[in-house]
């Protein structure tokens, strides 16, 4: 081998390099700030030769399991070996060879945000992140753009004021993913055992009657979730939810975290104004609601207050069984006040408690209000409520949507947990333009009370769970009733294709869940039918009324019930809810059977 002198450059570079080591080495024999000042001391890092899984707080929960000789989910087992945040490397191998994951890496995968959806669909599905449902006109045509480029051509609403592109094929994942960093949109752990799309009051900042804007709460809740690692890896998904007080609910009771506004008038033990009070637990497929703590935050506790709970499930939750590692579970075990205590450490702040009577009522929901023209809180403006059928538009129609948008309002797009959107900040004198070129884009403002109340998840033309085809069905029973009957009132009507109740079947006023049928020597696609469910200050899980009917047999059954409703309630004010709890499941049975349904208009 030859040998050459180094340069000055090179000289210099070598000399610095060489200090460092030893700085780096001596340094190392001294105490650390902490050990100084007798303080606990963060973990240092791992040698390299260790497995690089799970960030430390989620690692740590894994192993008292293990010392206690409890065996880790294979989801578990899967984090402990890698960290689905890094595995940019994988995901960009898999789309350059046109290989769709196997086994335990379909669920790291969802890491990323891509979900790999078959058989149901031999395709991913990428679910987006959109803090409290508001983006701007430009994502929107961003996402269009993907979707017809890499999926298929469409977008679907979902339940948590969020987007899913489908159709998405081995080779684009990566295409999608850097797309949506380009408009400014980030989906990593939109999926897998993280915290999902927070969610807010879709009128914040322009509803007559909110308490409070919720969007920076929103806001500042994805920017802290995107910048902690801890924050990913979790026992199972955890949802967390900021209701301002508005016309249209947030649905916050259904969420892990719920802060619901209100309002506390002056002589109570803490001082007037609009607080947040804290609700835990909420898990509607499981039947259960989030519990009202009785505590009170400051919007300005709300995010350390949501960090510290999150910390303590990742702590205590359950590694080892998924059917019992949401949160709920830890309150079953723990009870509401050991788990508010616990929380309570790792605040700077102490709690303060006032029972939910002392509080000021929440101002009346709206359960039209996200759909069709209304005043907003700045005067001369309104915002349009958009009906998409079972939460879907196409990718045309996103783009007239932003034209919308950026030709008579503010450029602003604000998702709902109702599967539809609404487009703010418009004129009075545009409401007619709004209106006529919402028609040439094959949608509208307006919509039956069937229409209204229609929630439907992907069902199994998307989802390997589902056991019926939820969007399709729920087109036909609106297609049918909206020729026979006519409502005063909305209904809400909600279709979820399995368990996981992505549509939250229990809150409707008629829920259904998919289920294969028997009938005769054949197998339909059918459904368990509930009745009675609510939110709010409605709350109520629904209770079963029939089990396994075929879902060509729905529209029908579904009309008997709406006109027994009709018929035999007390007074034009009695809901749909109301009437049902005033039966017995068979007294309500054989007032169905008995009722005519009409001829088809």
């Amino acid at each position: 081998m030859t040998t050459q002198a180094f340069t000055e450059e090179q000289k210099n570079y070598l000399d610095g390099f060489t200090m460092g080591a030893g700085l780096s080495e001596a340094m190392q024999m001294l105490p650390t700030f902490a050990q100084a000042l007798n303080l606990p001391e963060t973990p240092r890092p791992r040698d390299a030769g260790e497995p690089q899984g799970l960030a430390d707080a989620n690692r740590l929960a894994q192993d008292r399991f293990l010392a206690a000789g409890k065996k880790l989910s294979l989801e578990e087992q899967a984090k402990r070996k890698a960290n689905g945040l890094d595995i940019w490397d994988q995901v960009m191998d898999h789309a350059r060879d046109g290989r769709f994951p196997k086994g335990t890496d379909i669920f790291m995968f969802k890491f990323q945000g891509m979900f790999y959806v078959a058989p149901a669909q031999d395709s991913f599905m990428c679910r987006l992140r959109i803090p409290g449902g508001i983006m701007s006109s430009s994502q929107l045509r961003g996402v269009a753009q993907l979707a017809e480029d890499f999926g298929g051509g469409y977008t679907d609403v979902t339940t948590r004021a969020n987007l899913q592109i489908r159709q998405i094929g081995a080779r684009h994942t990566v295409d999608v993913l850097m797309g949506l960093n380009d408009v400014g949109i980030i989906p990593r752990g939109s999926g897998a055992d993280n915290i999902r799309n927070v969610t807010a009051s879709p009128t914040a900042g322009i509803d007559l009657r909110e308490l409070i804007d919720t969007r920076p709460l929103a806001r500042q809740m994805h920017h802290y979730i995107l910048h902690h690692r801890e924050m990913y890896g979790l026992p199972r998904k955890f949802n967390i939810a900021f209701d301002g007080g508005g016309a249209i609910s947030a649905l916050e009771d259904t969420n892990d975290i719920g802060f619901a506004a209100v309002l506390v008038d002056e002589g109570k033990s803490v001082e007037a104004g609009v607080y947040f009070r804290v609700q835990l637990g909420g898990i509607t497929g499981h039947k259960d609601f989030a519990r009202d703590t009785g505590l009170l935050l400051k919007a300005e506790q709300c995010i350390p207050f949501a960090a510290a709970a999150v910390k303590v499930f990742i702590e205590h939750g359950d590694r080892t069984d998924r059917r019992k590692a949401r949160l709920k579970y830890l309150l079953d075990k723990w009870g509401l006040d050991k788990f508010v205590q616990e929380v309570e450490k790792g605040l700077p702040f102490k709690l303060a408690r006032l029972p939910l009577s002392a509080c000021e009522p929440r101002p009346i929901i709206n359960r039209m209000a996200h759909l069709g023209f209304h005043a907003q809180k700045q005067p001369n403006l309104y915002y349009v409520g958009v009906v998409l059928p079972v939460g879907r538009m196409r990718s045309a129609q996103m783009r007239g949507l932003a034209d919308i948008a950026d030709r008579y309002g503010s450029g602003t797009i604000r998702l709902t947990v109702w599967q539809n959107l609404l487009i703010s900040d418009i004129p009075p004198e545009k409401v007619g333009a709004v209106k006529l070129e919402l028609r040439q884009l094959g949608l509208h403002w307006a919509a039956t009370s069937v229409r209204a109340g229609l929630v439907a998840c992907t069902g199994n033309a998307g989802c390997k769970y589902a056991a019926a085809n939820t969007k399709a069905h729920a087109t036909e029973i609106a297609d049918y009733l909206d020729s026979r009957i006519k409502l005063d009132q909305p209904i809400n009507i909600h279709l979820t294709g399995c368990h996981n109740s992505c549509a939250q079947h229990y809150i409707g006023d008629i829920g259904l869940i998919g289920a294969k049928v028997n009938y005769g020597d054949e197998v339909f696609e059918g459904y368990h039918m509930f009745v009675g469910g609510g939110y709010g200050p409605h709350q109520d899980i629904a209770r079963e009324m029939y089990r396994d009917v075929r879902a060509i047999d729905l529209p029908e059954l579904v009309e008997r019930m709406l006109r027994a409703f009709l018929e035999n309630r007390l007074a034009a004010e009695e809901t749909f809810r109301e009437f049902i709890k005033r039966y017995t499941t068979d007294e309500l049975k054989d007032l169905f059977d008995k009722q005519e349904i009409a001829v088809a208009a």
